[in-house]
Formats: C-alpha cells, structure tokens, sequence
C-alpha cells in the first residue's frame, strides 16, 4: 500500500501564551500543500519487519522516527504485527513543513486501513496527538486554524484559489527549540480569523509569523529570502512554522528558482 504525505504551511503564527506543562498557546491557519513524500507499508514476511529510507538523508535513530513510532503505538495496542515500511523523503526536515508529523500521521492513517482496525477520524486523532501537536492536523489534511497546543483544530476554507506558491528551504536548519527559544508570548489585539478576512494584498502588513524576529536575527540569509520573493512579485511571504522554509504567494507562476542557487525550492498551486 502506497501513499504520499503531503506537507502543510503556516499562515499567520501566534504564540500567544504558555501553558503549565511549558507547551505554548497558539494561533494559526494551517493549510496543506501538495509537495509530498512516498510512503509505503507491507505486513511484513515473518516476525521481524523493516523501515528503509531514501531521498533526502534522515538523521536518528529508527527508533525516533515518527513513522515508526506510529506503528508501535497501534501495535501496542491492536498487536497488528511487524510491517515493512519504506519512507521516500522530498519534503526536507527543519523547513517548518511539518513532514514528519505527515509521515506519521498518514502511517496511522495506512494502519488503520491495511489492518481493518476501524478507528473513526477523532480516534485517529487523539492517536496523532500523542506523537506531535502538528499529527492531528494531517488526519483530516484540510486547511483548519489551529489553537491550544495547536490540536486543536476548525476547518477554515481561505480564499486561495488561483494562487500559486513558491517554496524555499535553505541549508539551514531551525529546531524548534531554538526558534520558541527566542519567543515572548503576547496576546493579540485582533483574532487571527479576522486577520484572514482581509483582502490578500493587504496581509504584509497585518498577518505575521512571531518566529520570524528571533530566527531572522540569528539567520539573516532567511530574512533574504522572503525579501527576494516579494522582488519577485509575491503578494505575500512568510516564514513557515519555526522555519527554516520560507514561501510566498503569487498570483500566476513565478519561476523564481533560479533566485535562490543554493536552495531546495518548489514550485505549484495550493
């Protein structure tokens, strides 16, 4: 059984408050994009299974990988038994695109269907969230805005149709850590859904990503980046999650590629 995790991007981005087991509140619209990755999982032949990795190279240990863990969860509590599992990596990690929780939301998800286990959207959700706030988001895979740790999630249609999107990933990477390092939580004076209301064009000067001052100040060549879509005729660019992708919206293809040499970079429509 084959399929592919598809990626997701941020818009606006708040970090609104702490909560007493040190997560932060947030506030963000999430919505998916179609640059995937290739997953495929097989019961596997005997009692021993195998996970295999191609494309962009994975750091850690198979028993950190989130796909992995998927398993193991369902495993743990269905006994499913060993699986071969081949994971084929484009989306790049520490971009702020959320591919591994898609990896393992979509294993869930290909558990759920290859064994006949019958667990219902919510279920698989709460499975989701006990491997990372950005799972849950992938179950359902549909644009939401995204609030509490971020599991909490309302389907949220914004207006993107016609839009083209260019997406750049330097060679940095950005740990999450490191970006909430640099954060102070702050409410703000206007919902985000009421940010989203207004006309796209105007949204560069309302609809922020509150990562993007602390991760600028420590990797310039990010800040450039978003500054070189907006030359290149973006409507709106911004860092996406805690980075170190950045993306911008157009209104016909850009064809910026060329703009960033050194950079991974995607090219479609949302």
């Amino acid at each position: 059984m084959i399929t592919f995790p598809n990626c997701k991007i941020n818009l606006g981005l708040s970090i609104t408050g702490r909560f007493p087991d040190g997560y932060h509140r947030i506030e963000t619209l999430i919505v998916p994009v179609p640059l995937s990755d290739i997953l495929e999982i097989v019961p596997a032949i005997g009692i021993k299974g195998n996970f295999s990795v191609t494309g962009i190279l994975i750091n850690g240990n198979i028993n950190d990988n989130l796909c992995y863990k998927a398993w193991k969860l369902l495993d743990d509590a269905f006994h499913i038994g060993a699986v071969d599992i081949h994971l084929h990596k484009i989306v790049p990690a520490g971009a702020g695109l959320g591919g591994g929780s898609s990896d393992a939301a979509f294993t869930l998800k290909m558990l759920n269907t290859l064994f006949s286990l019958g667990l219902d959207e919510k279920s698989l959700k709460e499975y989701a969230s006990l491997l990372g706030m950005d799972c849950p988001f992938f179950i359902s895979d549909e644009p939401a805005l995204a609030t509490g740790k971020g599991e909490i999630l309302r389907k949220y249609e914004p207006n993107l149709k016609g839009f083209q999107i260019t997406l750049v990933k330097p060679q940095i990477h950005v740990s999450t850590a490191e970006a909430y390092a640099g954060v102070i939580p702050a409410d703000k004076q206007e919902p985000l859904e009421e940010i989203l209301k207004e006309p796209i064009a105007n949204w560069k000067q309302c609809l922020f990503n509150d990562f993007e001052a602390s991760v600028f100040s420590r990797h310039p060549q990010i800040r450039e980046i978003k500054e070189k879509l907006y030359d290149a005729g973006a409507i709106y660019a911004s860092m996406s999650g805690s980075g170190s992708s950045v993306f911008g919206l157009f209104s016909k293809p850009a064809k910026a590629a060329d703009k960033f040499p050194d950079c991974f970079v995607w090219e479609g429509s949302i």
